[in-house]
């Protein structure tokens, strides 16, 4: 822990306490110099907590102590450097400043001070909110609220308008709040006299509900914990009685409300997620008054007396009976206060900070509600609420119709979900099918209060650029969905509610695909047998993510698509059949025939669905209507999947094969068509794939250069075949060879293998033909040896017109290389004689590379 810069009185004197003060400025600039590592955060916690203790102490020295922590903090030279790059402060560091305007509300609340002491706070508030690096309250610069923290009339800001305030700074909740009287308490008189007047005076409906719970947080620090929770028990009474009211306001007009469908919303700050956490700290007071332990009590002994000597740490059922009804408890209210705050319904407020603090405190406020453990008193409680808030209108997170930026309540309903499912499973799924809704991705969805305009923009479809947590959101929809699918299991008719409810309300593919996963993975418990229904669940998800990412791009699609026929094998023959026949609405040609054909035909799904002769032949019918619809549609992709699923079918196998035909005129490349080729050759059909390699051998081009191209094994593998099947397929290819293919080593290749065998000497039939070799002099080797010399030619021309010394000695290899060729021909002495000549005279400029020429070629 931090060293005390506190050293306490003795047990008799005032409780005034030395106060360190360069330390403590020492220690927070050192803290708030390690940016948060080692613990650092940590160290400025328990210095804060030092302040609360002082107070409660009602030691004088608090205030100062804090106005030293807040100097440090304001001086901190980061934030003068995030003001500039327009970065936002890290998540631990803004957490710290809440704090800090927290504990100023406290400190100008104390109902203990001096007029002359508030008025010296304000002026240093003043200060520090004037300074333009003081952060803002939001965590984001530059959205702006209208001034609620002080409703009362005495207010000095309540008639401004809020359009030509500045921004509200971590301070400026203190800073109102100075405003602020502890009105009926008689001048000069200590605080303890006036215990009954709460209710009635302080806290009046006027009282803006987080300032009413600031008090209660002032009193319990400035050490008044019986009037902070009289005070917090007034509130709670407060507000169950507006709940009431509004309900009965809500109903009148609830024809005409949900006739135009729209929704109002009466407070535009939540208070879970506030500054100011005004549930949380009725919940924590309540609580604490809850805990039957003698230290916390710390002034509670009148309550308690009537309990005996218990001494259990577990929360328990206090009456109070001075302050409460019938029945009720401390710990009663604190879970119904906190339900209310959770199921309020309010606009999503702006900018990173805020909203990752809405979810921070939810979720933190769910978690204390989650160790409180459920008895038929606390259930009373959670069903009277869930049924408020399912009827309550505009107040209601829950209500019939909310504004279209109303914060989810995905988190919350699956909280009350799970808890009410044991006792009222109606009211349970009433209450989570409600809160599905995520209105703000709907195009459609009602456009609600018009007294904001400036958040309803223009909707970015599917998307809504100022919700920054939309997909923190999006996944605690999906968690709340999943939670409702697993409890529905073996319950027709809820699964299909359910059902319903995600494909209307879920807007994320991905979203979907992993409640398909989940549904099939609940529905297919090793421990018993498939629960089918759920498994139509999960198949219908399935197929509603392959429509919707159909004509989109997803990363995850052949993840998906693979999945969705092992969904569909797992339902069935029937639902593999239904979706082989509509496979264009959910998947592209080349899935369905290389994943979802493919694999229905594989043995490992005929054995899994136990399939008899008949019903695999219809399995496999569908499967070939698939491909020619698919070859037809996308021949280059599906052509060959298309051929390999009709192998076993003569009259399908012959329609693919046109389908090729037909395509590789316009629509097919060469490289598509030569593995086609090949393919027929393996099949046993050489003459078709002699057909489909010269279709190839028109679309390919290749250049001088490209002595390396991938294309070069299948036109060696081409003239092979034509060899092999005779003379005439040879003379054929050859113009056509020659005409695509201009690069000289290739060539000579194809030229030497021409004349080492005979064309057509293993014939079909394994028959040797008596044939002679070719003869160079004569068409079709004549043509192709002149195309070769040709190509040697340019190709030598080509080279040198960029060659440099370094290449030298290659460039001699390859006419060594050329001179094999030349000789092949009857005058080819001659000619390259000629050849080498030529190249003297025109580059004699390049001494050096002639001078090597000489030597090699005379």
């Amino acid at each position: 822990g931090a060293p005390d810069p506190t050293a306490g009185a003795s047990i008799d004197d005032e409780n005034c306490w030395h106060l360190d003060e360069e330390q403590v400025q020492e220690q927070v600039k050192l803290f708030l110099s390690q940016g948060g590592y080692h613990g650092s955060g940590k160290q400025l916690n328990l210095l804060f907590a030092k302040v609360r203790e002082m107070l409660k102490m009602r030691d004088s020295n608090g205030a100062r102590m804090l106005t030293l922590i807040t100097e440090q903090f304001m001086a901190d030279p980061r934030l003068s450097l995030w003001r500039q790059q327009g970065t936002a402060m890290t998540d631990k560091y803004r957490q710290l400043w809440d704090e800090l305007g927290a504990l100023w509300m406290c400190i100008v609340l104390n109902p203990h001070c001096k007029l002359e002491q508030k008025a010296s706070w304000l002026k240093q508030l003043k200060k520090w909110n004037s300074v333009d690096v003081c952060p803002w309250e939001d965590g984001n610069h530059g959205n702006e609220l209208p001034n609620l923290t002080n409703a009362l009339p005495q207010g000095a800001n309540a008639n401004q308008d809020s359009s030509n305030r500045p921004h509200r700074t971590v301070f400026t909740r203190a800073i109102e709040a100075c405003d602020l009287h502890w009105q009926g308490r008689p001048p000069n008189r200590p605080l303890q006299t006036w215990k009954h007047c709460y209710s009635s005076i302080i806290f009046s409906i006027l009282e803006h509900v987080p300032t009413a719970c600031a008090r209660v947080d002032a009193l319990r620090s400035h050490g008044y914990p019986r009037e902070a929770l009289r005070l917090a028990i007034a509130i709670v009474n407060t507000l169950r009685r507006q709940q009431q009211k509004q309900l009965e306001m809500f109903r009148a007009q609830k024809k005409e409300l949900l006739h135009r469908g729209v929704t109002s919303i009466t407070n535009l700050e939540g208070w879970v997620g506030h500054p100011l956490d005004p549930v949380g700290t009725l919940f924590s007071s309540l609580m604490e008054a809850c805990r039957v332990d003698d230290e916390s009590f710390h002034g509670f002994s009148d309550f308690t007396e009537s309990m005996g000597q218990c001494k259990s740490l577990e929360y328990q059922h206090l009456p109070a009976h001075k302050f409460l009804e019938e029945g009720e408890s401390y710990l009663t209210l604190a879970v119904e206060v906190a339900l209310i705050g959770l199921g309020q319904q309010r606009i999503m407020p702006d900018g990173l900070y805020a909203q990752e603090k809405v979810c921070r405190n939810e979720e933190q406020l769910i978690s204390k509600l989650q160790e409180i453990e459920l008895d038929d008193t606390l259930v009373k409680i959670f069903r009277k609420q869930a049924v408020f808030l399912l009827e309550a209108g505009p107040y209601s997170g829950l209500g019939e119709v909310i504004h279209r930026e109303s914060v989810p309540m995905h988190t919350f309903a699956k909280y009350l979900f799970t808890s009410l499912l044991p006792h009222d499973a109606e009211l349970a799924y009433k209450t989570a099918l409600r809160a599905m809704r995520l209105l703000v991705l709907e195009s459609t969805a009602p456009s609600g209060d018009m007294s904001r305009p400036h958040h309803i923009a223009s909707v970015v479809p599917n998307r809504y650029p100022r919700w920054f947590t939309l997909s923190h959101i999006e996944s605690q929809q999906c968690e709340l969905a999943s939670t409702m699918l697993t409890a529905a299991k073996g319950d027709v008719r809820r699964l299909e509610t359910v059902l319903e409810s995600i494909q209307k309300n879920i807007h994320s593919s991905s979203h979907i695909f992993k409640l398909a996963q989940d549904a099939f993975k609940i529905a297919t418990l090793m421990d018993s047998l498939p629960d089918i229904t759920l498994l139509k669940v999960s198949l219908e998800l399935g197929l509603q993510v392959m429509r919707m990412t159909l004509s989109t791009l997803n990363w995850r699609r052949r993840e998906m698509v693979r999945w969705l026929v092992t969904c569909a094998t797992e339902v069935g023959v029937y639902a593999l059949d239904s979706i082989m026949q509509n496979w264009f609405t959910l998947f592209t040609p080349t899935e369905a025939t290389s994943i979802v054909a493919t694999t229905v035909m594989s043995n490992s799904t005929i054995v899994r669905l136990h399939l008899d002769c008949h019903q695999q032949e219809k399995l496999a019918g569908s499967a070939r209507t698939l491909a020619l619809q698919c070859a037809m549609k996308d021949p280059q992709n599906c052509a060959l999947s298309a051929l390999t699923l009709c192998e076993k079918d003569h009259i399908a196998f012959e329609t693919a094969y046109q389908i090729v035909l037909d395509a590789a005129t316009t629509g097919m490349s060469y490289s598509q068509l030569f593995t086609i080729a090949r393919y027929m050759e393996h099949r046993g059909y050489p003459m078709r794939a002699y057909k489909l390699a010269t279709l190839a051998m028109t679309h390919l081009n290749l250049s001088y250069n490209q002595d390396t191209h991938p294309a070069i094994n299948d036109v060696l593998w081409a003239c092979a075949l034509s060899h092999s099947l005779g003379k005439n397929e040879l003379a054929a290819i050859i113009p056509l060879v020659v005409k695509s293919v201009k690069c000289a080593t290739v060539l000579s290749d194809i030229l030497r293998r021409c004349t080492l065998t005979t064309p057509g000497m293993v014939g079909l039939h394994g028959r040797r033909n008596s044939g002679k070799l070719m003869s160079l002099d004569k068409a079709p080797l004549r043509q192709l040896l002149d195309a070769t010399i040709g190509a040697y030619i340019n190709t030598t021309h080509s080279r040198l017109t960029h060659i440099s010394p370094r290449h030298y000695s290659e460039f001699i290899e390859f006419l060594s290389k050329a001179r094999e060729t030349f000789l092949m021909a009857h005058d080819g002495h001659i000619q390259f004689t000629q050849f080498i000549d030529n190249l003297k005279q025109i580059y004699k400029g390049k001494k050096k590379l002639m001078m090597l020429v000489r030597e090699r070629f005379g």
